[in-house]
């Protein structure tokens, strides 16, 4: 009897419990939608930012720290191009914003539309870009539209626009630097799905080169932009440098590069290094072209007078005085602490900011004012966010975190860079003095956050049809509770006479006072 032959082994499929190989999404594809939709919302945005930008003023004059930066941007007008004369004290930040301002004031002369116009611009720039990057980011043009409507209806990012400080200057290149970066990130991505298409994802052990990437140089540009602007640029470099960092090593995992840690390291980090600190860099050091080319700017010529002619590092001298000039302001702000007495009625520190439970008053008239059709009227500008958007904050940035590192969702994880590079910092020296405009950079963080759940509510996956109609009913209500609530603060955040009995009635917290 012959034995039985073997029985030939089955074959069982095997299911991958995540797709072999990430989807081919490099970004939204409804591109004319997408373009029609942003210039309706950056149309929106202009009638809102310009209107009526022209008031109010304090007779004439500037109001709040706009009288720091306003006469300093129109002696730069016409002292080829530097601030020679500190006037309030010292010149404390760099040039590039009160450059920026003394364009506006070269059209409208030294008025206040003139030193608001650059301002305003800008704002209307930065409703462009969230609405860019939240259809980015979220692949849907309602999102997109819905961030975007919610940036127009934002308090901090209205008034910021509306007033010559230095802070939406600031608040738009680095906008506009997070931009770059997201969508170098979907670039990446579209070449790595090249080079796997093509068989080169294994090649070498740290994957393949990925070639000139224009985008991310473009973010070190307006990171050098921004830090022109405020020193505080620097923190988004750090934060951005990082969350760059940490897109090319996620690409390169989804991929299977046999080595995605050392394969960054090797590819990404060296041209990342180049592209977003010597870059920035080289930038900020251009912003001074005027100073450099000045032989009567302040601290110009300090080798061999204030500082030795000696260096312990060889630089040229011009460099060795532009880091005394920068030194002294340091000097300044370090010094501005409330160990030393250094008070101010409107200072906040960074844990009232998320809620905005302490603003800032930059005008008020109670004199003399008419026009509200009352016995007496006031007349009122406040920095304060929408309280239907900033008073969820805490439950929204609770949400982000749970959706990005319990979900590895990296949306949600981009954005909360953004918003902590703009927060995070300024606990280092809590004794220094802070006020609330400098929380201008995290309110399109909070916006775009806020779009991203509300996206989530709309398309939430296994949604029946009447889940979708509530979900959204919800998102409609939202949105309108927003830009209702904006319209009841309207009059105190553009200087509209309303009555005392209204004045009171806008003041929501006694922290508002």
């Amino acid at each position: 009897m012959t034995a039985p032959a073997a029985e030939a082994p089955r074959r069982v499929p095997v299911t991958s419990p995540a797709p072999l190989v990430p989807l081919a999404d490099f970004g939204p594809l409804d591109r004319m939608q997408g373009w029609v939709m942003t210039a309706v919302l950056t149309a929106l945005a202009a009638i809102t930012r310009f209107v009526n930008l022209g008031s109010p003023t304090d007779a004439g004059t500037p109001i709040f720290d706009e009288k720091h930066y306003a006469p300093q941007a129109w002696q730069m007008l016409h002292n080829g191009g530097v601030e020679d004369n500190p006037g309030y004290g010292l010149v404390v930040h760099p040039p590039l914003g009160k450059q920026l301002i003394a364009l506006g004031e070269a059209v409208f002369g030294y008025t206040a539309l003139g030193w608001r116009f650059s301002g305003a611009l800008c704002g209307v720039v930065l409703v462009l870009l969230v609405v860019r990057i939240a259809r980015r980011i979220s692949r849907s043009t309602l999102v997109g539209g819905i961030a975007g409507l919610l940036i127009i209806a934002d308090g901090v990012s209205f008034v910021t626009s509306r007033t010559a400080l230095l802070d939406g200057f600031l608040t738009m290149f680095v906008v506009a630097a997070f931009g770059c970066l997201i969508v170098d990130r979907d670039q990446v991505r579209a070449r790595m799905h090249a080079a796997l298409v093509q068989g080169r994802i294994a090649e070498t052990p740290w994957g393949p080169r990925l070639g000139v990437r224009w985008w991310r140089f473009g973010a070190g540009v307006l990171l050098g932009l921004a830090c022109a602007t405020k020193w505080s640029g620097l923190y988004f470099v750090m934060f951005f440098g990082l969350m760059t960092v940490a897109f090319d090593v996620a690409a390169r995992k989804q991929y299977r590069v046999p080595r995605p840690w050392l394969g960054a390291l090797r590819r990404d980090v060296a041209p990342g290094l180049y592209a977003l600190v010597l870059i920035p860099f080289g930038v900020y050091l251009a912003s001074y072209a005027p100073w450099f080319a000045s032989e009567t700017a302040i601290n110009r010529h300090q080798v061999g007078r204030a500082i030795g002619p000696d260096s312990a590092v060889p630089m040229p001298d011009a460099i060795r005085s532009l880091w005394h000039y920068t030194y002294a302001a340091y000097r300044f702000h370090s010094g501005l602490t409330n160990a030393d007495g250094n008070y101010h009625p409107w200072e906040s520190k960074p844990w009232a900011w998320p809620m905005s439970l302490r603003p800032v008053l930059y005008a008020i008239d109670t004199e003399n004012v008419s026009g509200c059709g009352a016995q007496s009227c006031v007349k009122a500008v406040m920095l304060v966010g929408t309280p239907a958007m900033w008073f969820i904050a805490v439950p929204v940035l609770a949400w982000a975190v749970w959706r990005a590192f319990v979900k590895r969702d990296w949306r949600y994880a981009a954005l909360l860079v953004g918003y902590s590079a703009g927060f995070l910092p300024w606990f280092a020296d809590i004794d220094r003095q802070m006020y609330f405009f400098y929380a201008s950079t995290m309110a399109p963080f909070l916006v775009m956050m806020i779009a991203l759940i509300l996206g989530d509510i709309l398309y939430k996956r296994g949604q029946n049809a009447e889940r979708r109609t509530l979900g959204l009913l919800v998102v409609c209500f939202y949105v309108a509770l927003v830009i209702t609530n904006f319209a009841w603060l309207y009059p105190i955040l553009t200087g509209l006479p309303i009555s005392q009995q209204t004045w009171n009635m806008q003041i929501w917290l006694p922290s508002w006072r």
